[in-house]
């Protein structure tokens, strides 16, 4: 999908919806298909690779540059719903700047951008491209940090719910959110030295209030980074724990049951000892009635016994 916008003037900043390309637009394009493509190339003469560069989801963070147009390409957060849950992902989106034309490429669509042609962004212009470029990169370290919130959210609701329960549905959950963890780090790592890169540029070194944008979508950044930490941190040392609960409760289990066959094998040792066909016996010589009872006795006074050093050593806990 290739979608055309364009910002008329400063004193009219209303997003104006084109329909064909034309100097000073935005051309935003939506996991577009090869037509597509040839034709933003054709109209904006940007090479073909730097168009298809963000449509590999493994593609990494990085700069390229090629006559007068300049590629950025960042990872960008999202979010998923996989089976009832929601799990977060990085995606790589492409931004190509040139001489006449900001153009952007990702393989879905973003609420990083809707925010754009919604008009959420205040002094948001296409014809701004460094300016628009920065706005972007703000928004992507902004979610980033949005997104961040929402998975320490989710781990501490998770957290409370294994007080209750340790089902596996919920030890799937935590595993995706330090899944996403990892993507998140190792997207804005990437994306820290793509940003390091960027102030150095000269199209990004004309504005004094650009300069701040950039050291805002730094700062942001590294905060980002911080926190990605953090919560791998606390969900890691919550799947430890969560494992060595798992443990002591097996360990417990498997106590109690030894225990129980322990106390239940011993009337059987004394019962099978007694119900041998054989003559010297114990009590073989005292009638058959007193004879049960004084047997009988003897296996609860033995199972009572066994029992009770069994609880001493803690064994029954």
């Amino acid at each position: 999908m290739i979608l055309i916008y364009k910002s008329l003037s400063e004193s009219s900043p209303h997003l104006v919806k084109m329909d064909t390309i034309e100097p000073g637009c935005w051309i935003n394009l939506i996991a577009p298909n090869e037509q597509e493509l040839i034709l933003t190339s054709k109209k904006t003469g940007v090479p073909m690779d730097f168009l298809k560069a963000a449509l590999d989801d493994e593609e990494s963070s990085r700069i390229e540059t090629s006559d007068d147009n300049i590629l950025f390409i960042v990872d960008i957060p999202f979010t998923e719903v996989e089976e009832n849950t929601l799990t977060y992902d990085t995606y790589p989106l492409g931004i190509i700047h040139t001489n006449d034309y900001i153009i952007t490429v990702c393989l879905k669509n973003s609420k990083i951008l809707s925010g754009f042609i919604n008009e959420k962004i205040k002094t948001f212009y296409t014809f701004k491209r460094s300016r628009f470029i920065l706005q972007i990169l703000y928004r992507v370290s902004s979610y980033y940090l949005l997104s961040l919130r929402q998975i320490g959210k989710k781990s501490l609701m998770l957290q409370s719910q294994l007080h209750k329960s340790m089902s596996n549905k919920i030890l799937m959950q935590l595993l995706s959110l330090q899944n996403s963890i990892v993507y998140f780090s190792t997207s804005l790592k990437g994306n820290d030295v793509t940003f390091e890169k960027i102030m150095k540029l000269d199209i990004m070194q004309k504005y004094e209030e650009d300069k701040d944008v950039l050291e805002d979508v730094m700062i942001e950044t590294r905060q980002a980074i911080e926190m990605t930490s953090i919560y791998g941190d606390i969900l890691q040392a919550t799947m430890d724990t969560t494992a060595n609960i798992i443990s002591n409760n097996l360990n417990t289990v498997m106590k109690l049951l030894t225990s129980v066959t322990i106390v239940i094998t011993v009337p059987n040792i004394i019962s099978g000892l007694f119900g041998m066909n054989v003559t010297g016996l114990p009590f073989s010589d005292i009638k058959a009635g007193n004879g049960f009872g004084i047997i009988f006795s003897l296996i609860i006074i033995s199972t009572l016994a066994v029992s009770y050093i069994l609880h001493k050593k803690g064994m029954f806990k």
